[in-house]
């Protein structure tokens, strides 16, 4: 996932579904043998995204940043680099994570 993608999840689980395949996709794994975990990112005491990672077969680690603030999901591959962006049209409030 090199170029921008354009795409619309209004529901966190919309997000994590999307973010999900994109990831096993990348690395062509099984998105049943790979369960994808999540942690919520605060900045300032307020949060504003997401964390996101999906491991996979010899230590394989693939990331993703959801940044709330600037809709948008920013994907890394299992070495850290940057591999992908994707802007969202619509997107879940990160202010809701808090509860």
């Amino acid at each position: 996932m090199k170029r921008t993608a354009v795409v619309s999840t209004p529901t966190l689980e919309e997000l994590q579904a999307f973010v999900h395949r994109a990831l096993c996709q990348r690395d062509k794994l099984d998105p049943l043998q790979a369960p994808i975990r999540g942690s919520v990112i605060r900045r300032s005491g307020r949060t504003c995204g997401m964390f996101f990672q999906v491991q996979g077969p010899r230590l394989l680690s693939s990331y993703a940043v959801w940044a709330g603030d600037e809709n948008r999901v920013i994907f890394y591959d299992s070495s850290g680099e940057r591999a992908g962006e994707a802007a969202l049209s619509d997107a879940p409030d990160p202010g809701l994570l808090a509860a």
